[in-house]
């Protein structure tokens, strides 16, 4: 979903100015089903490009400015930068597409994906946006490229840095020891062998023996020493993950894929894999390549140089392989984070794919992915296979030569039988670096694609600026006041969902909020949540003493956190927990008050359902509430507000899943429950809001009434509409 942001980035560096991704992703308006072409075109605009969106025939694409974008596939954006149309020759498109990277396609191919449309003189057509850089984009500087931030990550390190001296120490003990090993085999046939001395040879044997036993012995301490490590490493990497994401704004979850932060989580483990296992590896893998290559510069400078060649060889071979693996493992990539989303949505909503019988359409879509996913695995055993089968050759031939010139030496009596069974095992020491080495430029690229990705997220502003200092008090009035109120969801085009609100909600009240659906009831109750936070307008907190006066605190700064310690909320989307009803409740105190807890749960009217139930507060609620009803799910929502004892409280249709005798006894406990608190509550149902202080009627975003129930009830109005039905007034 992040093609359009790209194709701006790709189009922006081309000109020459550098755009990091999220800022774009910001302005583009960024979400679950992506952006749009206008907001892309906006985008472009307030950078300093002069754009315009066309419907185009091929021959008029082929005389306008490039590169531009194009609406590809219907669902996707690419850059288009060159068409060869030729009489001589075949003709191509070359375009660059963020998912896969730059592919040229043949006329026909390339109408196929972009052309949908016909024009009025049956002429297939394309949707295109032309982009041309404007003065104002050479006054920008742009942004700051953001290099790679290792130290993130490195700082880690450090911490176990003893750990990690202890690994290195046992790595030098051990090559050392292997470092004997040559000799000893030379010294077998040179000395043992040639002068017929079996006692010399069973003693050389028995020193091989023992030194191979204190090999294993330090391989079994180090291991265990890395094991340690590495788990030490991941849960400190992905804990600060975690604090990170609780950091960032609510918002964030609201247009990113879980999938997507799921996948973020296993790029973790590839981190640390890199910097344990193979980063260690490596760096002991340069300490022995430099005693191995000295052992066998001492026998014959000749053999050192052939090696050196063929393991070049063996570099730049797999190094033409390393583009084609960074495109593999960002596909890989989107497909896993597809997969995990199709896979929730099977476990989680298979109650209405069975209802619906959606069975096998859903099925379908994820066999859909995982063909996919065959492909690309068939792909990427195909680019292996071929880069396995050079790399075997080139070292095969390598070691073909090296046997050939050292039977030659032995030969022609430059070296003796002894040597050149040493050499062969230096060579065979030598070959494992090498090796590794290939490994670690594979593994380097991969955990250099898990770092950009992580980076993206630690790199998003918190929620709370650390800079600035927040208010955690608030003022002796808790009058709500909003102020020329607008809020409108990222994305270009989109209407505003609040224009212009400007109300009082008074201290120690109920206000109610009605209006039909769509009229932004919700959004206003997130925005008073801190929810949202780019509106225009103000929201303060404090006392009001007049229309023509700003007062109390202004709502922005006072800290998230502080706010909704001081805020009790049920939304519609309200969370059940995997874990007790006590615990439900009270979500995120250490030591639970039982006496709050069973008061918060009489208010909700379940206090006697849960002390029906085997282990009472102590029953095991399954992920999203398992075995609850709607209705239940709801009450153990209200008695979790009501156990913070809030002074604000924020009700969205908080009681729409309750028969209706539930419904009067929970009112009747919560009218006692809201003295001295501040209330916003949104109902559809009549019975929730009439005895509500206030009532604000909200239509298409605006105010359209304001009073109370037999004050707005009398006017006949919007209000009286909305309730008619319910109150059987008559038509």
């Amino acid at each position: 979903m992040d093609c359009g942001p790209t194709c701006l980035r790709m189009i922006a560096k081309y000109y020459g100015r550098h755009y990091n991704a999220d800022t774009l992703r910001q302005m583009t308006g960024f979400n679950k089903r992506g952006v749009s072409l206008l907001g892309i075109s906006e985008t472009a605009e307030k950078i300093g490009f002069r754009t315009r969106g066309v419907q185009l025939n091929l021959d008029q694409l082929n005389l306008a400015a490039l590169p531009c974008i194009l609406h590809w596939n219907q669902n996707h954006f690419v850059v288009l930068y060159a068409i060869s149309i030729s009489r001589w020759r075949k003709s191509y498109v070359s375009v660059a597409d963020p998912g896969i990277g730059i592919v040229q396609y043949p006329l026909r191919d390339f109408l196929a994906r972009w052309a949908f449309s016909k024009n009025e003189d049956n002429e297939r057509v394309g949707i295109a946006l032309l982009m041309e850089p404007g003065p104002d984009f050479y006054r920008s500087e742009g942004e700051k490229e953001q290099k790679l931030d290792w130290s993130l990550i490195l700082k880690y390190l450090h911490g176990a840095r003893w750990q990690l001296v202890n690994v290195f120490i046992a790595l030098i003990i051990s090559s050392l020891i292997s470092l004997i090993f040559p000799f000893l085999t030379q010294s077998i046939v040179d000395t043992g062998i040639n002068a017929q001395n079996l006692q010399y040879v069973v003693m050389v044997l028995i020193a091989q023996l023992m030194l191979t036993f204190s090999q294993t012995a330090i391989g079994f301490v180090r291991n265990r020493l890395l094991l340690r490590i590495s788990n030490i490493l991941n849960i400190q990497i992905l804990s600060d993950f975690w604090i990170k994401l609780t950091r960032l704004p609510v918002s964030y979850f609201d247009v990113h894929h879980t999938g997507d932060t799921l996948q973020r989580i296993r790029d973790h483990n590839t981190v640390q894999g890199f910097l344990t296992g193979t980063a260690l590896t490596t760096l002991f893998s340069v300490f022995n390549f430099v005693i191995y290559a000295a052992v066998l510069i001492l026998y014959n400078m000749q053999l050192f140089f052939i090696f050196c060649g063929g393991s070049l060889l063996y570099f730049l071979w797999v190094k033409l392989f390393l583009n084609v693996r960074r495109k593999l493992n960002y596909e890989t990539f989107h497909l896993s984070a597809k997969e995990n989303n199709s896979t929730l949505q099977l476990i989680q909503g298979m109650q209405e794919i069975r209802l619906n019988n959606a069975e096998m359409p859903k099925r379908w879509e994820w066999e859909n992915i995982q063909a996919n996913i065959f492909k690309l695995d068939f792909k990427s055993l195909n680019y292996s296979q071929i880069q396995s089968a050079g790399a075997a050759f080139i070292n095969q031939v390598q070691g073909i030569i090296i046997s050939f010139f050292v039977a030659r030496l032995v030969i022609e009596g430059q070296l003796t039988l002894g040597a050149m069974l040493a050499i062969q095992y230096v060579i065979g020491q030598l070959n494992t670096p090498v090796q590794q080495w290939v490994g670690f430029v594979q593994s380097f690229q991969d955990a250099k694609i898990s770092m950009e990705r992580l980076n993206e997220i630690h790199q998003l502003d918190n929620e709370e600026n650390h800079e600035r200092s927040y208010i955690q008090q608030l003022p002796a009035m808790n009058n709500i006041q909003l102020d020329n109120l607008s809020f409108t969801y990222p994305g270009a085009g989109n209407e505003p969902v609040l224009e212009n609100i400007s109300l009082t909600i008074p201290d120690r009240k109920v206000t109610a909020i009605v209006g039909v659906s769509g009229s932004g009831k919700t959004t206003l109750i997130k925005l008073l949540l801190k929810v949202y936070g780019q509106y225009e307008g103000e929201i303060r907190i404090g006392p009001f003493e007049g229309e023509d006066k700003k007062t109390g605190t202004n709502l922005g700064f006072i800290g998230h956190q502080f706010w909704r310690s001081q805020c009790g909320a049920v939304l519609q989307d309200g969370y059940i927990f995997n874990d007790t009803i006590a615990r439900n409740i009270a979500v995120g105190v250490e030591s639970i008050d039982y006496q709050n807890l069973q008061k918060s749960a009489r208010v909700a009217n379940i206090h006697y359902f849960i002390e029906s139930l085997p282990n009472g507060y102590y029953t095991k609620l399954g992920a999203e509430g398992t075995n609850l009803s709607q209705g239940q799910k709801q009450r153990i929502l209200i008695a979790r507000a009501v156990y913070k004892d809030p002074k604000f409280i924020f009700f969205d249709e908080a009681t729409n899943s309750l028969d209706g005798n539930n419904e009067k006894t929970i009112l009747q406990n919560l009218n006692i429950f809201f003295k001295g608190r501040t209330v916003v509550v949104v109902a559809h149902r009549l019975s929730t809001v009439r005895n509500a202080d206030k009532i604000i009627v909200l239509e298409k975003g605006k105010i359209a009434e304001e009073g109370t129930h037999e004050e707005l009830t009398n006017l006949k109005k919007k209000y009286y509409e909305l309730v008619k039905n319910q109150l059987e007034l008559g038509n």
